[in-house]
């Protein structure tokens, strides 16, 4: 076992990063995991915000099963892109079948914590690789944990007292004019919802940033105008290198990732020409806080 691997209860892995990612050895997701493999695991998630295994060959069904460990699981706002028989997956892809996109396609080029928009964020996802590109196509991550503990002090402690505003529909409108508008009633599930710009990781008690450059229409007590040029700037910031892993995918890879602690992105490519299908689980989380 080479200097950067560790032994976890049993669990191998192999840090991405100094600041954040794993990569876990030797586990078949189509083998349920031991209730102590997995407490490891989830641990190893919460401590390294993401998670990676390679070579999996999961169905839908075990995508299921396991995601649904970490708890219960989102159906997505966007129904018409899940697949069918299995609305616990999210289809992820640029491919068209009979004149018809078979998922979500144009992923956000901007990074994001998934489901920040809704009074409950999401947990976190399980993002599986069926086919990529050979160039192109990366997903970018960001450890939140990293970004609070490296900003200015002054900057943390402004942070560490404002809440946003975040609203879904509003960012649709303005950067998603390539896909479907959304209807009355996916309008009216997804009202604005303000959060805490500094929240408290409910099972490390470490304290991460939590924003992005988008679905964030302003902070509280203050206007658009007012709100957007410090958004920058803390997205600025965030966006170093040093805070930024970018995964390379191959087919078979599982990325699991921690909403509360992370933001990620995809990277472009040939969309006409190349072929990408994922299907991700997104795991229901609870309304983030900040301790005292």
């Amino acid at each position: 076992m080479s200097a950067s691997e560790r032994a976890h209860e049993g669990l191998q892995y192999t840090e991405l990063t100094n600041f954040m990612g794993a990569e876990i050895h030797g586990i078949d997701l189509n083998v349920p995991l031991s209730e102590g493999a997995f407490a490891d695991l989830r641990r190893l998630l919460a401590d390294h915000s993401l998670l990676l295994l390679r070579n999996q060959d999961m169905s839908p069904d075990s995508q299921i099963s396991f995601s649904r460990r970490f708890g219960e699981l989102e159906e997505h706002v966007l129904q018409n892109f899940c697949l069918d028989g299995h609305p616990e997956i999210f289809v992820v892809s640029n491919i068209i079948e009979n004149g018809e996109h078979i998922g979500a396609y144009g992923g956000s080029k901007e990074y994001h914590s998934d489901l920040a928009y809704i009074e409950a964020p999401s947990l976190g996802s399980v993002f599986y690789c069926l086919e990529c590109t050979e160039v192109g196509g990366e997903t970018s991550f960001i450890s939140m944990y990293a970004v609070h503990d490296a900003l200015p002090e002054e900057r943390r402690t402004w942070l560490t007292q404002q809440k946003a505003v975040f609203d879904y529909p509003w960012n649709h409108e303005i950067r998603n004019a390539h896909r479907p508008p959304l209807t009355a009633a996916q309008i009216a599930n997804t009202p604005p919802v303000s959060h805490p710009c500094v929240r408290t990781h409910p099972e490390t008690g470490r304290r991460a940033a939590f924003y992005s450059p988008i679905w964030i229409r302003n902070f509280e007590g203050m206007s658009e105008e007012e709100s957007q040029p410090i958004l920058d700037e803390l997205c600025e910031f965030a966006m170093r290198p040093e805070f930024t892993y970018t995964h390379k995918w191959q087919p078979g890879d599982v990325l699991i990732w921690d909403n509360r602690s992370s933001m990620h992105k995809a990277n472009p490519f040939d969309e006409k020409n190349g072929r990408r299908l994922m299907h991700r689980t997104t795991i229901c989380g609870d309304r983030p806080y900040l301790d005292g």
